[in-house]
């Protein structure tokens, strides 16, 4: 499906509250969801622009008009004020609840009092391998690890997650597969890793590394100990 990135122009008036989807009519919505069929769409709101609307979609943030016609991708700014209001739409929406998380079905390294972050990895994503070399030089930082294979990009990640499961030290066995290119021997115990990726779908985690602090962000960029500290304040 083709987008187009959103222009807002400094005239745009905003008239509208985002993110309140009982503004919008039953009928719109209805015309937009069978318009964009073929997306999987969670919720539809009002946006600050009168005639544009919100739909949520997994992890991420389209707008539309009131016919579905017309996808638009970008991030919507409020110019007076500076601030990025799709980001900090985005940062709602995707925020977690830290007691949600089965925290017996995570891999857990650092030490206890540490930062708390959680994190959904898959021992063959390349950008995970870069996160745990960047974790292995930072300090203060407890680690829930949550075995996420992605099996359709990496068709092995699945039995290797098992194993590194079933291995006496987890962690080690996680760095010795993900930073080592070690193989450990066919995981044969009972795994969390089925409940991980349906958990993955429920909290909308769509791919890896996905990492949420303490109080339920999700990282989106920037310094990650600077973010921690500040989602476990």
């Amino acid at each position: 499906m083709k987008s187009i990135l959103l222009i807002l122009a400094l005239s745009i008036p905003f008239t509208a509250c985002a993110g309140n989807s009982g503004d919008v009519s039953p009928s719109i919505k209805q015309t937009i969801k069978k318009t964009l069929r073929d997306l999987p769409i969670k919720a539809i709101n009002t946006t600050p622009i009168a005639g544009l609307y919100e739909v949520q979609s997994g992890d991420k943030i389209y707008y539309t008009d009131d016919t579905g016609k017309y996808l638009v991708t970008g991030h919507m700014f409020d110019t007076a004020n500076k601030k990025d209001l799709t980001a900090a739409r985005l940062a709602k929406i995707n925020r977690i609840n830290w007691k949600d998380l089965p925290l017996e079905d995570a891999i857990v390294s650092g030490p206890e009092d540490g930062l708390k972050m959680a994190v959904f990895t898959d021992p063959e994503c390349p950008y995970c391998k870069r996160l745990e070399k960047q974790l292995k030089n930072e300090t203060g930082i407890r680690v829930y690890t949550f075995l996420f294979p992605l099996v359709q990009l990496h068709p092995q990640a699945y039995e290797k997650s098992k194993s590194i499961w079933c291995a006496k030290d987890q962690h080690q066995a996680m760095i010795d597969v993900m930073l080592n290119g070690k193989a450990l021997p066919k995981g044969t115990c009972q795994t969390p890793v089925d409940r991980n990726m349906k958990l993955a779908a429920k909290l909308n985690v769509m791919g890896t590394p996905t990492m949420f602090a303490a109080d339920g962000s999700k990282y989106a960029g920037g310094d990650l100990k600077a973010w921690l500290k500040k989602g476990n304040q």
